[in-house]
């Protein structure tokens, strides 16, 4: 193939269309999201490059708290270290006497929650990709009125020819090579922590039913 007959990258530069679509899609997102999940938003970035939620080692501390509880009763679970905050609030409910039933309704309220943060999350970047290409469009209604503008001036008319065209690209590359698939992965990831949380329910719910063991005060303290 002659490369010659290939158009050169700059052929598809034009920083008016440029600033009509990315400036469209970031004005769009801005007025139409809260501030809360704008951040969000931002903040999801950081989960891509990052491995998927594991529950395993969560299922594993479970199952060691619940051996401290038999051994020493659950009030002895209350000095345990748990970073997990889900793991942590029903440990804490379980210390003060929540039953088992409590402590599923605890979880799946929380397990919801997060799923409706990140759902906050991943959506500002699905209504970003839906934004793009209706910022193309725009793009190329200002390019053709200012093609038809400049019908006395043949030298103007190629750029505003380039506006229309170059704007419907951007708008199209942008929605489904960037901004649809980073809405995609976050959405994914979110339900798959959300499905693998629904692991540690029974677990903990367990936990709740474990009756004081027979260790000593002195065994509990140790």
């Amino acid at each position: 193939m002659d490369m010659n007959v290939l158009p050169a990258l700059g052929t598809f530069l034009d920083p008016l269309a440029l600033a009509i679509v990315g400036g469209g899609v970031v004005a769009g997102t801005v007025l139409r999201n809260a501030s809360g999940d704008l951040a969000r938003g931002v903040v999801a970035l950081g989960q891509l490059p990052r491995r998927r939620f594991d529950v395993e080692p969560l299922v594993a501390q479970v199952s060691a708290l619940g051996r401290i509880a038999r051994r020493h009763g659950v009030i002895a679970l209350d000095r345990s270290k748990i970073e997990d905050p889900d793991i942590a609030a029903a440990v804490a409910a379980i210390v003060d006497g929540a039953g088992a039933k409590d402590v599923e309704i605890l979880l799946e309220q929380r397990r919801c929650a997060r799923f409706e943060r990140h759902r906050g999350g991943w959506e500002v970047w699905s209504g970003a990709a839906e934004l793009a290409p209706a910022m193309g469009m725009v793009g190329t209604l200002i390019g053709l009125v200012g093609m038809f503008a400049a019908m006395k001036d043949p030298q103007a008319i190629g750029g505003a020819m380039a506006v229309a065209l170059l704007a419907t690209l951007y708008g199209a590359l942008l929605a489904n090579l960037a901004l649809l698939p980073v809405a995609t992965r976050l959405k994914r990831r979110a339900r798959h922590e959300a499905q693998e949380r629904l692991r540690l329910q029974p677990a903990l719910a367990t936990l709740a039913g474990i009756e004081p063991g027979s260790g000593t005060l002195k065994e509990i303290a140790a």
